[in-house]
């Protein structure tokens, strides 16, 4: 005993200890690896995220400086200044056209200097508006004095002045549906420092936007330019008309800013930041890119590492088995053959060639599983032995009841001398006993046989009781080979007509009809009257004799002593408990009769077998006949 319990120690040990061996040190690799090549590609999105906003400010450096230059181009030209100095004075109207003509050929030189200018706007001090774009030119907003975007300029002291992105433009009404890149400064005369007027300069927002597209990494990055008020002068966030849909932007006021020419990358949130100045135009350019698009890009080296870990979980585990193959196959084949035995199969045996052990097991296995089926066979003969015996006396006394009746019946029938009727009574007397009577094919019959015995039964009952009752059976062709108990409607209909149909004293209806469950897997047969019914105790104290244990006294089937007694007040459950029994005796536990009743309405008895296979009968069965 000793020596099995440490063989199979050392298996179990091998086999735990390399392959624990093998896993442990595969998890150790794959967590290094992993961990180092995710800081060597978020360090290498990081450096690749600090050069794009580095070429990015850089470029927007370039971009304002030209504005700049723009702006700076019309505030020194001496002419410009001239003419709008001496039209705001001049009254001569000719001189006063021409000067205004001169002022559109300068703005219109500067226009075509640069691909990128929409339009050039100048207003000087007396109000008067110089205007050249594309078109729509001097439609002017004549509410611009009012406006945030002139006070500014006015206020400005010569200072260049950035407006940034806008949805359309803030000057000419026409255009406000186009967005543009807006900017200007106030107009002085260089020879006394004095203003004289503002410039508006518009220009197409794409190089703008097209920087910015640069800055992003990934497509769930966003970039955005903010002035020194946290307000947002562009953004890569796409164009929502629906303001439902609108998403709020991010708060710049905790974000991180840097200091001149410095760039600052933040990790430390679910965001990676990357913000960087635009010196001209003092804007902060923030992209902030999040963590999970980052993570994203890790995927492809997951799915390679989850790949190796498979496949080296798979080989350790094989050379596991290998190892162990010698000690556990005799072990297996035991336990395999244990389970046929669990599943009721005791006709296998177990041959190994293994260790002396193994070996002693397995013969002392074989020996049990012989044994063991030896006296199961024994056990199932006499077991149904017995149970051929309990049914052929179960079926014995069903005959006797009916046929004193029926003796009595055709007294009285003989005694009024109506010969016809008394043929067809005897005829159907004559087949229900030819039918009760033979027993070569033990107790089993077919639902179409039953209905044919039940149908003689109730020619003599509709004869004896002069259309007092009618019956309607409804049941379909194809359920008329379905195999059931041998005189098993017979008694049911008896104790409808005697106990429920014949106290009435109006018409009593008797109906039997067919239903099928495929979920429950059940057929049920119902015979259901219109009679007294019964009380709530007779209905429960049938429904206990029922599934009270059955043992045989003097060849007849007998319950408890309290049913029995039951029994004998009221004639109504004799026959249900045998009916019942021999169900269930059939078919199984799960199977026999339900009974509902209420009195004076009636009462219904269900026949419930299990699901048949329909056929396409031709008998002479009616789907629905009535008496």
């Amino acid at each position: 005993m000793a020596r099995i319990f440490k063989r199979h120690s050392i298996h179990g040990r091998l086999f735990i200890l390399f392959l624990t061996s093998m896993l442990t040190l595969l998890i150790l690799v794959s967590v290094l690896y992993y961990q180092k090549t995710t800081e060597i590609i978020h360090s290498k999105i990081s450096d690749l995220a600090v050069k794009n906003i580095s070429q990015t400010v850089g470029l927007f450096d370039l971009m304002l400086e030209g504005y700049d230059s723009v702006t700076k181009s019309l505030n020194s030209n001496y002419e410009l200044l001239r003419l709008l100095q001496e039209r705001d004075k001049e009254e001569d109207a000719a001189i006063s056209v021409i000067n205004e003509r001169t002022i559109t050929n300068i703005l219109g030189a500067v226009y075509y200097s640069r691909d990128d200018i929409i339009g050039i706007h100048v207003i000087s001090n007396k109000g008067k508006v110089y205007n050249y774009e594309r078109r729509f030119a001097g439609i002017v907003d004549i509410n611009y004095s009012s406006t945030d975007w002139y006070k500014k300029l006015v206020e400005s002291n010569g200072k260049m002045q950035w407006f940034g992105l806008s949805e359309g433009s803030l000057i000419n009404s026409f255009l406000r549906q186009d967005p543009v890149f807006v900017f200007g400064r106030q107009l002085y005369d260089l020879t006394n420092y004095k203003p004289i007027g503002v410039v508006l300069i518009e220009t197409n927002p794409k190089p703008i936007l097209a920087a910015l597209s640069n800055v992003t990494i990934s497509p769930n990055s966003r970039v955005y330019i903010v002035d020194r008020e946290n307000r947002i002068i562009a953004s890569t966030e796409p164009t929502v008309e629906s303001p439902e849909d609108r998403k709020d932007p991010p708060s710049f006021a905790g974000l991180p800013r840097p200091k001149r020419n410095d760039i600052v990358v933040d990790n430390q949130t679910d965001q990676l930041i990357v913000a960087a100045n635009a010196a001209m135009a003092e804007w902060t350019v923030y992209s902030l890119t999040p963590k999970e698009d980052i993570s994203a890009e890790l995927a492809q080296t997951r799915l390679y590492l989850l790949f190796v870990i498979l496949a080296v979980i798979i080989i350790a585990t094989f050379l596991a088995s290998l190892i162990s193959r010698n000690i556990a196959s005799p072990l297996k084949l035991l336990i395999r053959e244990m389970k046929q035995v669990e599943l009721g199969n005791f006709r296998g045996a177990v041959n190994v060639n293994s260790f002396e052990e193994i070996n002693s097991l397995v013969s002392s296995f074989n020996r049990m599983v012989l044994r063991m089926d030896e006296l199961i066979e024994r056990i199932t003969l006499s077991s149904i032995s017995e149970k051929n015996a309990e049914l052929q006396a179960l079926q014995s006394q069903v005959n006797p009841h009916f046929l004193y009746n029926t003796l009595d019946m055709i007294y009285w029938m003989l005694d009024e001398r109506e010969n016809d009727r008394l043929g067809r009574v005897i005829l159907s007397l004559s087949h229900m006993f030819r039918y009760s009577s033979d027993w070569e094919e033990a107790s089993k019959t077919t639902l179409g046989q039953e209905l044919d015995q039940m149908r003689h039964y109730m020619t003599i009952i509709e004869n004896r009781l002069e259309g007092r009752i009618e019956t309607e059976i409804n049941i379909d062709n194809s359920w008329l080979d379905a195999p059931m108990p041998k005189m098993t409607l017979q008694p049911i209909i008896e104790n409808a007509v005697k106990s429920g149909l014949e106290p009435l004293d109006r018409l009593g209806v008797l109906r039997v009809y067919a239903e099928s469950d495929e979920k429950a897997q059940e057929f049920r047969i119902v015979i259901a009257d219109n009679g007294v019914g019964m009380s709530e105790e007779t209905l429960e104290t049938i429904r206990k004799s029922m599934y009270e244990p059955v043992f045989i006294k003097n060849g007849v089937m007998a319950t408890t002593r309290s049913a029995q007694k039951s029994e004998a007040r009221t004639r109504r459950g004799i026959g249900l408990p045998n009916v019942h029994h021999r169900l269930a005796l059939m078919f199984g536990d799960n199977y026999g009769l339900r009974i509902e009743s209420e009195q004076d309405v009636g009462t219904t008895v269900v026949i419930v077998m299990p699901m048949p296979i329909p056929s396409s009968s031709t008998s002479q069965h009616a789907d629905s006949s009535q008496h």
